[in-house]
């Protein structure tokens, strides 16, 4: 996911929506919690996507990881440490937080798109998730994606 998009604050209605999505809320259950039909919580969401800089059919999780890395929202507290992953675990993690597809998650994973499915159950399992989504919330909350706040200079650069 790469973006040139100016980082400017969200509205206050995407605001909202965001928050609802962070918590794991599927579209109708958002239009269901804010009595918003939803026809405008689509609206919403596709506004949210592009104010992001996100690809039309991102994922959830695609659209969660965004709005931590650019500091719309910060990550809850993730009331447990994290679990110590390996290189390829963290490289599944990160592909899962920026792609969408399953053969993009694949590729950036350099996991075969037949075994993807099993090496996710178990990302998920390890880390105490339920769904990509939560995995992408609390990997932010332990500092295992980069963010605007959280992003290493490279060596010799001011910071």
């Amino acid at each position: 996911m790469t973006t040139t998009t100016a980082i400017t604050p969200l509205p206050p209605a995407l605001l909202r929506v965001a928050e609802h999505l962070v918590a794991g809320a599927a579209p109708r259950d958002i239009a269901a919690e804010t009595c918003l039909s939803p026809e405008t919580i689509r609206h919403y969401l596709r506004q949210l996507r592009e104010h992001l800089g996100c690809p039309p059919r991102s994922k959830q999780q695609v659209v969660v990881h965004a709005l931590f890395a650019f500091g719309h929202l910060t990550p809850p507290p993730a009331g447990r440490p994290a679990p110590e992953l390996s290189a390829p675990e963290r490289r599944l993690l990160k592909a899962a937080a920026e792609n969408s597809t399953i053969a993009s998650i694949a590729a950036a994973s350099r996991i075969p798109s037949v075994y993807l499915p099993s090496a996710l159950n178990a990302l998920l399992a390890r880390t105490g998730t339920r769904n990509v989504t939560q995995l992408i919330v609390l990997a932010h909350a332990w500092r295992l994606l980069p963010t605007a706040r959280n992003r290493t200079a490279p060596a010799g650069t001011p910071r």
